[in-house]
């Protein structure tokens, strides 16, 4: 009896450390796989926001927490389920998806320049704002960058067996969401920290709080045009590389021989350079398609709209 209480507590210790060990492994997976979504994660925290501004600051996290649950949905209940179908059965289906959400983030950075350069179509910005319009708008772009993000993570686990893939992914998910609302309302609420503090305390104090509150409006007109232009880059990044896994690799190259040759001549700072051209091509791919896309719909559905 004895004998076999040892051998029965042995199992469960077998058992408890093969556990911890996949728990190990799946969060192990998740962080790398997170760090490849770094630079859509950015993009996501810039582009958020954007959406707040105009609201009165007592709904503001209301919102955001709105559209975190949103995104959130998105992730689990959208993204998660359809990417790992297709990569189960229909892999190749994946690219021309997300190059449809590429096209979309493209569309809707060209749209907002082109509103702010011919000051028509986003007067409403600076106004009143409908929260359930904010929060769909804000839900529906994030469709796309969360998209990229569990794709980018889909990617760096594909060898993984079904279930660690599903369990990685929903833990990337999670995190990458938590991170980005998180820092978003640290970002809008700022500036009612600042005065807090500029209220009472030390002259230093006051000084700081007041500074605060004069640096956020900057700060959140600065991540308005980084949102945007994020949008662009992201939307571009996503129809270049999609291109290239398509088979039509002329364009791809292209890009990849200039941030080749930056990289080689800035010698320390290669790495940064590189990472900069291939931005800014991006960007101008990502801005040429949604020039068109918003040529196209202007032309057509903007223009039955206004006739009706």
């Amino acid at each position: 009896m004895a004998g076999g209480l040892v051998a029965l507590l042995d199992d469960v210790a077998l058992i408890a450390r093969a556990a911890a060990a996949s728990v190990d492994d799946v969060g192990a997976a998740a962080a790398k796989a997170s760090a490849k979504a770094a630079g859509v994660v950015v993009d996501d925290t810039a582009v958020t926001p954007q959406y707040v501004r105009g609201l009165t600051p007592d709904r503001e996290l209301p919102i955001i927490k709105r559209i975190a649950i949103g995104s959130l949905r998105n992730k689990l209940l959208v993204i998660l389920p359809v990417i790992l179908v297709l990569s189960q059965f229909a892999d190749f289906l994946l690219t021309p998806l997300l190059m449809l959400g590429g096209a979309y983030l493209s569309y809707e950075g060209a749209e907002k320049l082109w509103g702010k350069i011919s000051g028509h179509g986003h007067a409403a910005d600076d106004g009143p704002k409908d929260e359930k319009t904010v929060v769909s708008g804000a839900v529906r772009t994030d469709l796309i960058l969360s998209a990229e993000i569990m794709v980018i993570s889909l990617n760096e686990v594909a060898d993984q067996p079904f279930w660690s893939r599903l369990a990685i992914l929903v833990v990337v998910g999670v995190l990458i969401t938590v991170l980005v609302y998180g820092v978003v309302g640290l970002i809008v609420k700022m500036d009612d920290v600042g005065l807090k503090l500029a209220e009472r305390g030390s002259a230093a104090r006051v000084r700081f709080g007041r500074g605060l509150v004069a640096f956020m409006p900057k700060l959140l007109t600065f991540l308005t045009v980084v949102g945007t232009a994020a949008m662009l880059w992201v939307g571009g990044h996503i129809l270049l590389v999609g291109t290239d896994d398509l088979g039509f690799h002329p364009l791809y190259e292209f890009v990849h021989h200039l941030e080749e040759s930056a990289h080689e001549a800035a010698g320390a700072l290669g790495g940064v350079l590189g990472w900069l051209v291939n931005t800014l091509c991006s960007a101008v791919v990502g801005l040429v398609v949604g020039a068109v896309i918003v040529v196209v719909m202007t032309l057509t559905v903007h223009r039955r709209r206004a006739a009706h």
